[in-house]
């Protein structure tokens, strides 16, 4: 159902009374009859058919609280809604010699959005946590049909708003791309953005100077653009954009500067804000995508190991900017995190025992009936467990792997060659548990399970739609994640802590498991690595529990305890 939206209070909405009829209003408040303040003062205008003079005078009061309502003084406009009284004779001059005076309002930054737009676009936007000017300019123009992400907006009320805005391009120039002065602000991914000259480092405190500079870079958003683009893996760049990210908005929000103006004081503190980031409703939400209005920069605060990574990547980033003379020095140098060792090596708590890598599976077989999941879901879900956990793929392996990637070794066995970190070729064991999984999938994705019919560019995981793409990294990231997420909800009261280790876990653990597990049943070390793809044995061989564990029975025996 449609509706009539109300017109935005824009300045230009109201026009101001003529001397002619405000002698008739001062009249009629003065106690003179309606008929006799129009006959008098307004006999020489036409009188609109069918107008009363009680009508003429309800017009030329409601011109004056439009008029007030447009200048922000909701009392004056209070005062021309009563009945003529023996105090109207002298408030209601005073009103409309105030009124006369009062300049015509410029909207601020800061102001907040219930005094220029309309009540059922100002209920809408509260709804959403829009409250001020300056939450507004995030959305608006910088994401097409941006009104559909905020409910209770239509297609009207958008378009009056961009109307508002183009009245007043000064709001959007001056700007700050999320104002510190705005507490409820939304923070958004950076593409989303439009930053101030004081807050974009083209001025920042740091700058070398122009001339001596390698780089192009007007600002700081182009020089971490370049910085980026040196990387050519798109799961590099997603990790290190993400990071790069995080600590500009903080800039910009938190301490109200530029990433070229932050100093050693303020990469302390980022530390900090690292191990908790606050305020929690700013800065930390579930998993979105980056054009969901949900969006948030964190799930959760970042543990020791991660805040190192953290620091590490931007340590490097400023390293590489001083080095392109675009920065004078580097604020995170020598800014570490406590409790983290020199070299982390792998955490191989990270994984699943045997008995809860069986529960998984289980859970993850009865998805259609327990959990309503369409056949398509359930399936794809299981080849990427069984897969994953046959072959320790990473993520990025296996969302980028087609089935022409797959081919047989001279014994008949079959291989799945893949490009790994660092851009490094290689190639995967694809054991019976893979080869079943496989075959299984491709059967219900309705494909041939003869290698030798296979269209090479088809890709080993696609998406639910009709179109059969790829999947990114994210997506497999989120399905796997829900899951994990519904397998705990449904442990919960019998496993307590296996669910509370699920809702942690992420799909890089199912890496961790196979390779835990293939070391568990006698597989050899030097193979394990070969098909993890790791540089040394030594990383290899953090995921080899048996000296551990007759460590411990030896010791057991040995401090028995007394009978």
């Amino acid at each position: 159902m449609k509706t009539r939206e109300t017109r935005i209070l824009a300045p230009e909405s109201s026009t101001f009374p003529d001397e002619a009829e405000l002698a008739a209003l001062r009249a009629w408040y003065a106690g003179l009859e309606a008929g006799a303040a129009v006959l008098r003062y307004l006999a020489h205008q036409a009188r609109p058919a069918g107008a009363s003079s009680r009508g003429i005078l309800g017009r030329i009061r409601r011109q004056l609280i439009d008029f007030a309502k447009t200048r922000h003084r909701p009392d004056l406009a209070a005062i021309f809604t009563s009945r003529p009284s023996r105090r109207s004779a002298d408030t209601i001059p005073r009103a409309i010699e105030t009124l006369r005076q009062i300049p015509m309002p410029v909207p601020q930054i800061s102001d907040a959005v219930d005094m220029w737009l309309s009540p059922r676009t100002v209920r809408a936007l509260h709804a959403h946590g829009i409250r001020t000017l300056s939450d507004l300019t995030v959305r608006i123009p910088r994401r097409r049909r941006w009104w559909q992400a905020i409910e209770g907006l239509g297609i009207a009320g958008a378009r009056h708003v961009e109307a508002f805005f183009a009245a007043y391009p000064a709001l959007t120039e001056r700007a700050r791309a999320l104002i510190v002065a705005a507490p409820d602000g939304v923070v958004t991914p950076w593409e989303h953005l439009q930053v101030p000259h004081d807050v974009d480092g083209s001025r920042g405190l740091f700058r070398a100077p122009r001339s001596t500079s390698l780089l192009d870079a007007s600002n700081d958003y182009e020089a971490v653009k370049t910085w980026l683009s040196l990387h050519e893996s798109p799961a590099t760049q997603r990790a290190y954009r993400k990071e790069a990210e995080r600590l500009m908005l903080w800039a910009i929000v938190e301490r109200g500067r530029a990433l070229s103006s932050l100093t050693t004081d303020d990469a302390i503190a980022y530390r900090a804000f690292l191990r908790r980031p606050t305020p929690r409703a700013r800065w930390v939400g579930p998993s979105r995508p980056r054009h969901s209005p949900e969006w948030h920069p964190f799930t959760g605060a970042l543990s020791a190991r991660s805040a190192a990574y953290a620091l590490n990547v931007l340590c490097a980033l400023f390293r590489w900017l001083v080095e392109q003379r675009y920065l004078l020095a580097n604020p995170f140098a020598g800014v570490k995190v406590k409790g983290q060792t020199r070299r982390a090596g792998l955490d191989v708590s990270r994984g699943f025992s045997e008995g809860e890598w069986l529960l998984i599976r289980t859970l993850a077989d009865g998805l259609e009936w327990s959990c309503g999941w369409s056949e398509p879901a359930a399936q794809r879900l299981r080849f990427l467990l069984d897969f994953g956990y046959a072959t320790g793929l990473r993520a990025g392996e296996l969302v980028g792997a087609t089935l022409g990637d797959i081919r047989p070794g001279e014994q008949g066995e079959h291989w799945l060659h893949v490009v790994g970190k660092g851009e490094k070729h290689g190639k995967v064991a694809l054991p019976p548990l893979a080869r079943s999984a496989l075959d299984q999938y491709l059967l219900q994705r309705g494909l041939t399970v003869t290698p030798t019919r296979w269209n090479p560019t088809t890709p080993l995981i696609v998406s639910l739609e009709e179109d059969g793409a790829h999947i990114e990294s994210t997506r497999l990231w989120r399905v796997i994640k829900g899951f994990f997420g519904l397998a705990a909800d449904a442990i919960q009261d019998e496993r307590p802590a296996t669910a509370e280790k699920l809702r942690r876990a992420s799909p890089h653990w199912i890496r961790h498991t196979h390779a835990s597990h293939a070391l568990a049943r006698g597989a050899e070390l030097v193979m394990v690595r070969d098909n993890l793809r790791h540089a040394t044995i030594s990383t290899t061989s953090t995921y080899l529990h048996s000296d551990e564990i007759q460590r411990a029975r030896q010791m057991n025996q040995a401090f028995a305890a007394r009978k």
